[in-house]
């Protein structure tokens, strides 16, 4: 393994998020948090201290490898989300190092789960960091480096990275060098969170609030910067944030491909058909199953619009307290979680693609029940989808149950019930945040005790980097030259 290329990534990546912090800090310069503009100063000066050299130093450029790409992206992760955690533990904000590395791996990973319970009071510059933590964590970390510039002279290199970080069972160019397609998605990306932006505060929204959710809703994370979340929010407000979550939970491609007028590629686009299927069916059912709650179908409409979107995209905002609502809806709002968005989207979850691959591997097996000496190829989008996609995905739903179980076992020691604690496990590893019953939408993280948030934050940081990449950190051959 090449241990040096290794250091020398995560240098530049941690270096890189010194950088970012800088905004935070005049932000919290303007709105007179001097104490915490200084946890933001000293935060820099210690990532810089010990990661300086490093990333300076030049390293070996050959031997890197699949292995090394997902070790790098697990490492890479694991430090951005503890060095980030600096600033809220270094100004009080959060003074126990393991809420601390919670509440950063939760941003990062765009979950938006919390242990915070009253963020009316949260320093303008902690809320700006833990929003934009989301919109870097997003799109990813390493994908954005790649984009600004080369972190290798081999393209073959940065691919081993993209495919560790990006979502879904395969990842394509878009065009020819890893480094354009980086690019693009990036332009993709700040292009839908700019649109957002403009539009919220043509809509009468706050510059910092306007701002504040465009980060969250394009990251597809979820924290709010009110106390209430979305609910004391405009009604228009609202409903750019519900169209927005859908369209960043649309794989980002189908965006190049409308750019590049490949109007007959998108129209051929299975998961793209099943996604606003799900959407528009799940709506119709709960608007229904909550019309005696809000008395007109107006609002039982909307409600039910922007909990569906911002469930099946895995932001996790909220306007109202769907813990509260009938339990045929709440059922459908676990399904969604557990679906989640599109593979090459900012989204969690299982990822509509994978769920479309199961259900026609599962198809398969019977035929070939029924006819063992015929061959049945699988298609997707009209492509043939390969022997090793089909197992890959097999082998992640086989790691998914078996983490699922596990993790709701371990936390179950604190003693919540079993709707608590199950949810939590699915809310975290599907990088949605909120959960029922003691993690519902109006509750948070901060009655767990410390083994759990840290069994939960593994729960997050394996859901968005789509478990391969961090189990390989625990995989011994894995760490062999």
């Amino acid at each position: 393994m090449n241990y040096r290329m290794i250091i020398n990534i995560t240098a530049k990546i941690l270096c890189a998020e010194a950088v970012f912090m800088i905004p935070a800090a005049i932000i919290s310069v303007i709105y007179g948090e001097t104490g915490v503009a200084g946890a933001f100063a000293l935060s820099m000066g210690i990532i810089l201290i010990l990661c300086l050299p490093f990333a300076m130093k030049p390293s070996k450029r050959t031997g890197f490898y699949a292995r090394d790409g997902f070790m790098t992206v697990g490492i890479v992760w694991l430090a951005v989300s503890a060095f980030g955690a600096l600033p809220t533990f270094i100004s009080g904000v959060i003074p126990n190092c393991i809420d601390a590395f919670f509440e950063s791996v939760s941003g990062f990973s765009a979950t938006g789960a919390s242990i915070l319970s009253d963020i009316n009071n949260l320093p303008k510059g902690i809320l700006y960091w833990r929003s934009f933590s989301h919109w870097l964590g997003g799109m990813g970390v390493l994908l954005f480096l790649l984009a600004m510039g080369p972190l290798f002279n081999d393209s073959g290199n940065s691919a081993y990275l993209m495919k560790a970080e990006v979502t879904g069972p395969k990842v394509g160019r878009l065009v020819p060098r890893i480094r354009g397609t980086a690019k693009i998605l990036y332009g993709i990306y700040l292009s839908l969170t700019l649109a957002q932006i403009i539009l919220l505060l043509i809509g009468g929204t706050p510059l910092f609030d306007a701002v504040s959710i465009s980060f969250g809703t394009a990251g597809t994370g979820g924290f709010p910067v009110r106390g209430d979340n979305m609910a004391s929010y405009s009604v228009f407000t609202q409903n750019v944030t519900a169209v927005f979550m859908v369209l960043c939970g649309i794989n980002f491609n189908i965006y190049y491909l409308l750019i590049m007028r490949e109007t007959k590629r998108i129209l051929k686009s299975d998961e793209l058909k099943i996604y606003f299927l799900i959407i528009v069916v799940s709506i119709f059912i709960i608007t229904l199953n909550v019309l005696h709650i809000f008395g007109s179908v107006g609002e039982a409409l909307r409600h039910a619009a922007f909990h569906v979107a911002a469930i099946i995209s895995t932001t996790g905002f909220y306007t109202v307290d769907y813990n509260l609502w009938p339990e045929l809806s709440k059922t459908m709002l676990v399904f969604l979680m557990v679906i989640g968005s599109c593979a090459g989207s900012t989204g969690g979850g299982v990822k509509i693609s994978r769920i479309i691959i199961i259900a026609k591997s599962a198809r398969r097996s019977i035929y070939n029940a029924l006819r063992p000496n015929s061959v049945r190829l699988m298609h997707m989008d009209g492509e043939l989808v390969e022997e090793d996609t089909v197992n890959m995905v097999h082998g992640y739903v086989m790691l998914y149950v078996i983490i699922i179980s596990i993790t709701t076992l371990i936390i179950s020691i604190d003693g919540f019930n079993f709707e608590t604690n199950f949810t939590a496990v699915l809310a975290c590893i599907n990088n949605i945040g909120y959960g029922f019953a003691d993690v519902g939408a109006v509750e948070n993280y901060g009655n767990f005790s410390g083994l759990s948030k840290i069994v939960l934050s593994f729960n997050m940081l394996a859901g968005r980097l789509e478990i391969f990449p961090i189990m390989a950190i625990f995989t011994p051959s894995a760490w062999r030259k």
